[in-house]
């Protein structure tokens, strides 16, 4: 039997995933400043050592995050699309996410082969192009749930945030 909303660690890992995420889209550290330093011969500054360490950590931490809620999804399940919702809508929606769960593990995977392996066209990859899908993906994401929410009018939202659903008539 499905879950109808997503568990407390669940919904934690989200929304820390999420946080992490947003301030690294936001604020991306000096990663690459700091590797052409180094490749050139020249010491950092602090500043850019933390600014690149902070990013390297929060990639190393949405790694773990994401392994441990795909462990999370398989143990305990996944409440099932709102039936409301049109099947090509809720194939879009699974798509959109196996696409979010995949790039949350291959963008950290990218930086850190460019970082510490130095694989040039992984770290092109992981700023330029994963960048900009994951920004899609996001915007669709977060595009669902307001659909959801209210055009709908569904409870899908709520499994990810409060908990508290409509019991099933």
């Amino acid at each position: 039997m499905k879950p109808t909303v997503y568990s407390v660690p669940q919904r934690t890992i989200h929304w820390l995933t999420a946080a992490l995420i947003l301030y690294s889209l936001l604020l991306p550290g000096q990663v690459e400043r700091v590797a052409d330093l180094i490749g050139g011969g020249k010491t950092p500054t602090a500043e850019e050592w933390t600014s690149a360490n902070i990013h390297i950590y929060i990639g190393f931490a949405v790694l773990g995050l994401t392994l441990l809620r795909i462990i999370l999804r398989i143990v305990q399940g996944a409440p099932e699309a709102p039936v409301s919702e049109p099947a090509p809508l809720r194939i879009a929606a699974a798509i959109t996410h196996g696409a979010l769960y995949l790039l949350l593990l291959a963008m950290p995977a990218a930086g850190i082969a460019k970082f510490y392996f130095g694989v040039g066209i992984a770290g092109f990859i992981h700023g330029g192009p994963m960048k900009l899908a994951l920004w899609i993906l996001l915007v669709l994401h977060v595009a669902g749930a307001l659909v959801q929410k209210f055009y709908w009018k569904t409870d899908a939202m709520a499994r990810m945030t409060s908990g508290r659903v409509k019991p099933a008539v």
